[in-house]
């Protein structure tokens, strides 16, 4: 999701809701403690020099259980931020700690917003040696040379 996709969502919300991709949602009384840009410069393995710029936030929660964030409020922090930062429309990635800090891509199903799991990947698969996916194919697709088949007793087993 972009950093204009949530601009756009937000006047339709009643609440903010944030919810794992497993389906646990983050406590109703969080916080966005953080919102900025992260830009990361960095040589793949491949040695391609990238740069890749994203929306940053974070997700906090303490032990104010009567605090709710308006959607009127998140957006105004975003449009603070993209005032004083000179902010994209970039992806948006967001920070927030269950066992350690995670971050997760932003998605929205009609009514949350929903935190996806970011996986990482070798951006240069051709440098590194690593084969291309194998054609899966269903046995019943296979084609049976009967002349070849292995028969009881047969020696071929």
């Amino acid at each position: 999701m972009k950093l204009s996709d949530i601009k756009e969502i937000l006047p339709t919300l009643d609440n903010v809701e944030f919810q794992l991709e497993n389906g646990i949602f983050v406590p109703e009384h969080f916080h966005v403690t953080e919102v900025g840009v992260i830009t990361k410069n960095f040589i793949d393995c491949g040695g391609t020099i990238r740069n890749e710029k994203v929306v940053n936030s974070q997700l906090w929660n303490a032990d104010d259980y009567e605090h709710r964030l308006k959607p009127t409020k998140l957006l105004n922090i975003i449009k603070l931020s993209e005032e004083k930062f000179g902010m994209e429309d970039a992806e948006i990635e967001v920070e927030y700690q269950s066992g350690t800090i995670g971050k997760y891509d932003l998605e929205f199903n009609g009514k949350t917003f929903v935190l996806k799991n970011k996986t990482t990947a070798c951006l240069a698969q051709d440098a590194c040696g690593i084969p291309s996916e194998k054609q899966k194919k269903n046995l019943t697709e296979l084609s049976v040379n009967n002349s070849n088949a292995c028969t009881p007793g047969g020696g071929c087993c």
